[in-house]
């Protein structure tokens, strides 16, 4: 389906991606993201990296990519760009995914 070539610079990423409704997150329903995520996930234990650093045990339940897969397609399915995280710790790494307050706020305090 996809030459050599277009697997090592990530062209197949960005066709994927591009003829898709769905955008980018067409990358996470193919089945070789579905085989590396369960593979990044065993690697690491199916535990959270961020927390074992602080010394702390939380399941990861998220592949992340270090090297962010729009900027760098390239590294869409290479073990080092990707560890495992807990959900706290993925939302930290994502502060622009964080949803913001909607409706009217009233900071005023009686």
């Amino acid at each position: 389906m996809f030459t050599d070539e277009q697997k090592q610079n990530g062209e197949w990423v960005r066709k994927i991606t591009a003829e898709s409704y769905r955008g980018w997150r067409a990358f996470y329903h193919t089945t070789k993201w579905k085989q590396k995520r369960a593979k990044i996930l065993k690697r690491d234990h199916h535990s959270c990296v961020r927390c074992r650093q602080l010394g702390r045990y939380t399941k990861a339940v998220t592949v992340h990519h270090v090297k962010h897969l729009k900027d760098v397609p390239e590294l869409a399915l290479t073990d080092d760009n990707l560890v495992s995280l807990c959900k706290d710790c993925h939302d930290a790494m994502h502060p622009e995914k964080k949803k913001k307050k909607s409706g009217f706020q009233n900071e005023e305090k009686w």
